[in-house]
């Protein structure tokens, strides 16, 4: 089981003092936030891709490229790669060069973002949003897996006798997962290709999430990667603890009713009922925490949201002691407990090294 954080990189205000930080505090702040995930134990770091206002991280690779020279053991993933709006080459080139400079401690989450006029800004339709995700994919995977790629499609000029560079360390590409809010397709996709699908159960409630996670399990065994339950699911969370459920509440509330996405709509009660937003005591967020697997099953990766709605640095890298120290040691252990021996651990590239290995040495047996 993988936990760590993700950053949508918004720039706010903070609400309770009026200041709103530079574009280059925001931009320095997750790369301190970033280390001290590492610091305190946490497994992953995903930033997300925006490329507009109040957002800042327009080049994910840029800044786990950053991070990746400061950190030692964290893996360097994306919360939304925009799999829409990137050409697929690009993406290939880039990800694959992150993965030689962080040795292999990198993965990546397609999907197609929040934020419409991202289309044209990139020379794309939005009506075309599911097909561009799906055929855009299929040739990032292509290019990720053989040295010559011939292609042709209805979205970007054809290639002939293509390899993109570098090639994938180890012969292996970064794990990717799919990301979905509300698409079937996009779990659909994941199945086909047996790679991970997160669920960002972060905005609705969770019987939606459930639909989505147990169609992308069963057409993962459909395809015939493995059973449903060895499907490779992440989800997604938010929290803000103190010692009180009472301090944190009111710590947190001018937060939430001013935030960019939910602030001025439901209550912070509301919103805390019905979503994975969990305002209280780390033995709170525990209780919740474990209580996904009731709901979605035994599943790989935990990212929380923690850095955003005007939040100062200094409150967040408190919340990652407390996550790092009182809470993540506790949800490894109870997660770990009747947890089925089928059932897969959190992807990295060692693990994806050995099975292609392992995979090769049986074919080359059965070839015997």
């Amino acid at each position: 089981m993988q936990f760590g954080i993700f950053t949508v990189g918004d720039v706010t205000t903070d609400p309770t003092t009026g200041r709103t930080p530079s574009e280059h505090e925001r931009i320095k702040a997750m790369v301190t936030i970033a280390q001290k995930a590492e610091e305190v134990g946490l497994d992953v770091f995903a930033t997300g891709e925006h490329h507009n206002p109040p957002f800042v991280p327009s080049s994910p690779t840029t800044m786990l490229g950053y991070v990746a020279a400061r950190t030692d053991h964290l893996i360097l993933s994306t919360s939304t790669t925009l799999i829409t709006t990137n050409d697929p080459v690009k993406i290939a080139e880039d990800f694959a060069m992150l993965q030689h400079l962080a040795d292999g401690r990198v993965d990546l989450m397609m999907g197609r973002g929040n934020t419409g006029p991202v289309y044209p800004w990139f020379g794309k339709d939005i009506r075309e949003g599911i097909p561009l995700a799906v055929e855009n994919y299929a040739l990032l995977h292509k290019l990720w897996r053989e040295d010559t790629v011939d292609w042709a499609g209805r979205f970007r000029t054809p290639l002939q006798s293509f390899t993109s560079t570098p090639r994938p360390l180890d012969g292996v590409p970064p794990f990717v997962w799919h990301g979905s809010i509300r698409s079937p397709e996009i779990a659909e996709q994941a199945a086909y290709y047996g790679d991970g699908f997160f669920a960002n159960n972060i905005f609705w409630p969770k019987e939606h999430f459930k639909r989505l996670i147990s169609l992308y399990r069963e057409r993962y065994a459909h395809y015939g990667h493995g059973t449903p339950e060895q499907a490779i699911v992440g989800l997604g969370g938010q929290v803000f603890m103190r010692k009180n459920s009472q301090d944190a509440v009111r710590e947190f509330r001018p937060y939430f009713d001013n935030a960019p996405v939910y602030g001025h709509g439901p209550s912070l009660e509301e919103f805390t009922e019905q979503t994975p937003l969990t305002v209280g005591s780390p033995q709170e967020v525990i209780d919740k925490t474990l209580a996904f697997r009731a709901s979605f099953g035994d599943y790989q990766r935990q990212l929380f949201l923690m850095d955003h709605a005007g939040l100062p640095l200094k409150t967040v890298l408190e919340q990652l002691d407390i996550l790092g120290e009182e809470v993540v040691p506790v949800l490894r252990e109870e997660f770990a407990k009747g947890r089925p021996a089928q059932v897969p651990e959190g992807p990295t590239h060692k693990a994806l090294v050995a099975r292609r290995d392992a995979d090769l040495a049986a074919l080359q047996e059965s070839d015997a």
